[in-house]
């Protein structure tokens, strides 16, 4: 079973998500049978870095309210992802620009370590302050990883990948993905949000049972439910 998981790094649902859906596989009786692959999805490509611009101002700006406000509102989203065991630091966030951290991701695939990367990076943007559109914390998060930390920076100073982050952009488009979180199980069901992990695992069920040779009906069907950055 193949899970293509659209998300962005500045995306606080992004990183719930991703803790409930892995809740969801843990309780899966197949999940050495799932494969996950990590879709690129920018929220905001124009983004950048303004220094000394906090995350709540940058928030409080796009809402049109207080900076108090925002901090209220960032305060909130901590308490979620509280929830399922992330410790997020408001904060320290710096707001930047992900296209660069999407073609990390990219490049870490190719050494089977996309997983491990999302993660990584996702940690290092919402709990540790670290500015993860910069070429040097991406090359010391490669070399955390096992990757080779120069040669991670020299692959980033090139367009390596940028077609790979262009493509997941355009085949978002096609799917109709409207905002992130966004899961697609095997090209049949969609799920939007970042949902409990009791949807994630009826969806799981759902789709191994099709997919088994016994399952009478294999045509296809779209499954759609709101929540997300």
């Amino acid at each position: 079973m193949k899970v293509e998981i659209w998300s962005d790094i500045m995306c606080p649902f992004c990183y719930i998500g991703k803790r409930r859906f892995e809740q969801a596989l843990q309780q899966f009786d197949h999940q050495e049978a799932v494969e996950v692959q990590w879709r690129s999805f920018e929220l905001d490509p124009n983004m950048q870095t303004v220094p000394g611009q906090s995350i709540h101002e940058l928030l409080a700006a796009r809402k049109g309210v207080s900076v108090a406000q925002g901090k209220q509102m960032n305060d909130h989203m901590a308490g979620i992802a509280k929830e399922v065991g992330l410790d997020y630091d408001f904060d320290r966030v710096i707001p930047t620009n992900t296209f660069l951290a999407h073609r990390f991701i990219h490049l870490a695939g190719e050494h089977n370590l996309q997983d491990a990367a999302k993660e990584r990076v996702l940690a290092a943007y919402f709990t540790e302050g670290r500015n993860v559109g910069d070429l040097d914390t991406l090359a010391k998060l490669g070399a955390e990883l096992g990757l080779d930390a120069a040669q991670v920076r020299a692959t980033l100073e090139t367009d390596d990948y940028t077609n790979q982050v262009r493509l997941d952009e355009y085949v978002a488009q096609q799917v109709g993905v409207r905002g992130v979180p966004f899961f697609v199980f095997d090209e049949k069901y969609a799920v939007s949000g970042a949902q409990p992990s009791e949807l994630f695992l009826e969806v799981l069920e759902k789709v191994w049972s099709e997919t088994q040779p016994i399952a009478q009906d294999m045509e296809g069907a779209s499954c759609e439910v709101d929540g997300d950055c």
